[in-house]
């Protein structure tokens, strides 16, 4: 049945999978706010447990923000879960800043709690990766309300060197409408990261990119990844194209990833779409609910999708065409 909560919405989620149990991490704010929109200002981290991805236990609340001047003085935002050295669990996540209470101005940035049995978590003091290096927007380089370095996805190096971050960002070039990209950075250790270049260009006709995920199928690695109608661009945006949930190609899992070939595989009454193996080892998408058929906001979550229902097969590739003897030569 689909996770849902009486009195809070539900949106934004990630998983652990310890071998016995499902690990469901949500995003939630109370539905006495009101307005929908207000949720973003107020979220908090949660955490559910399930043996199927369908039936599902809430434990409640794990992670709050910090102080009002803390990196997430003003909400916990959506990250990615991990298993380190020593059966140490890793939980990273947004911290977001308001500046103030009337404007969108707001900088983002990476913090981590970690975990020896995925309840009782620990928050590090202060953020481990903001915004940094020369290729990504800060706030202020253009006319963006906010500081985009949010939703890190973590995963082991597949060659065993270290740890890589997806982070959805912004490059600091190219129309200010049309800068989403795939931020990135690397770590030895998972305790200290450095910021390294974009995964992706920009101008793929995407003001951001969130919830990223890299994922490999029998067509080979791709990305996943979300962005609603509001927030295309360029092309995209003229031609009247419709969001939701996409995918891109990836020559691997740490890139390079190619927005600009994202194919729509969910509209935008889905959206965040996560993709896990369940214990059969089939692949299944869950999404949070977004809208309903009249366009309002429901925050719960949905059910396993099989991936193999959703994917649509990659275009053949241009076969090579044999020159004629004009062009040879005799």
């Amino acid at each position: 049945m689909t996770f849902e909560l009486d009195d809070h919405w539900v949106w934004d989620f990630w998983f652990a999978d310890d071998g016995d149990t499902f690990h469901l991490f949500y995003l939630h704010a109370p539905k006495s706010l009101g307005d929908p929109q207000r949720r973003h200002r107020n979220a908090r981290i949660g955490h559910a447990t399930s043996e199927d991805l369908r039936t599902w236990t809430d434990l409640g609340p794990v992670l709050s923000p910090g102080e009002p001047s803390a990196f997430d003085g003003t909400a916990t935002w959506t990250g990615s879960v991990v298993l380190g050295p020593s059966d140490r669990w890793y939980l990273f996540y947004t911290g977001s800043r308001f500046l103030d209470a009337e404007s969108h101005a707001n900088i983002e940035t990476v913090g981590v709690a970690t975990s020896s049995d995925l309840h009782t978590w620990s928050k590090q003091d202060g953020p481990v990766l903001a915004a940094d290096g020369p290729w990504y927007e800060r706030l202020g380089d253009g006319s963006w309300p906010e500081e985009a370095w949010r939703d890190p996805w973590v995963f082991a190096d597949p060659a065993g060197d270290g740890w890589h971050m997806l982070v959805t960002a912004r490059a600091n070039r190219g129309p200010d409408s049309d800068r989403g990209v795939v931020g990135h950075a690397v770590s030895h250790d998972l305790s200290s990261w450095r910021s390294a270049p974009p995964l992706s260009e920009p101008g793929a006709g995407f003001e951001h990119l969130e919830v990223l995920q890299p994922i490999e199928t029998a067509e080979g690695w791709s990305v996943l990844f979300s962005c609603d109608t509001s927030m295309l661009a360029g092309s995209r945006k003229v031609s009247g194209e419709t969001g939701g949930v996409w995918i891109a190609p990836a020559a691997g899992p740490a890139g390079p990833f190619f927005p600009e070939d994202a194919r729509l595989i969910l509209d935008e009454r889905l959206y965040s779409g996560r993709i896990i193996t369940d214990r059969s080892g089939r692949q299944v998408l869950l999404a949070f609910v977004n809208q309903d058929d009249d366009g309002r906001f429901v925050g719960t979550i949905s059910d396993p999708l099989p991936v193999e229902d959703l994917l649509p097969p990659r275009p053949e590739p241009p076969k090579p065409r044999r020159a004629t003897m004009d062009e040879v030569g005799s």
